[in-house]
C-alpha cells in the first residue's frame, strides 16, 4: 500500500542544527529564511549577554518542530487551517483551535525528540 504524495514530507527530518535547519528552510519554505536569520541573531545575542545556552536551545527546538510541521503538506495545512481559525473565529472556536494547535506542537516535539515547550 502506498501513501498518497500529500501525506509524504518532502524532505526526511534534519539534525536540530542551525545548518541543517537552515538549509532544510532553504529547500521547504523559503520566505521563513529572514524569519529564522533574524531569530538566530536575537537567541545569539541572548545567549553571549546572559552566559547561558537556553536561548539557542529554543530557538533549535522551535525551528525543529516548525520544520517537522512544514516538511509535511497535510499537517501543514492543517495547521495553518487552525491558525486562521483561532484568528477569525469566535471564543469557542479560537478554543478549539488553541487546543488543536496544542497537540500539534506536543506531537511535533515528541516526534523531533525535544522536550515539550
Amino acid at each position: 500500500m502506498t501513501t498518497p504524495a500529500a501525506e509524504q514530507p518532502l524532505i526526511p527530518q534534519p539534525p536540530a542544527t542551525v545548518a541543517a535547519l537552515r538549509q532544510a528552510i532553504s529547500q521547504i519554505a523559503p520566505a521563513s529564511l529572514p524569519a529564522f536569520t533574524r531569530e538566530l541573531d536575537q537567541a545569539a545575542d541572548q545567549s553571549r549577554q546572559g552566559s547561558d545556552l537556553a536561548p539557542l536551545r529554543r530557538f533549535i527546538t522551535q525551528w525543529a518542530v516548525y520544520v517537522h510541521i512544514q516538511r509535511q503538506p497535510g499537517l501543514a495545512a492543517d495547521f495553518l487551517r487552525w491558525e486562521n481559525t483561532a484568528e477569525a473565529g469566535d471564543a469557542t472556536q479560537a478554543r478549539q483551535a488553541a487546543a488543536a494547535i496544542g497537540r500539534l506542537l506536543d506531537e511535533a516535539h515528541t516526534a523531533v525528540g525535544l522536550s515539550t515547550r
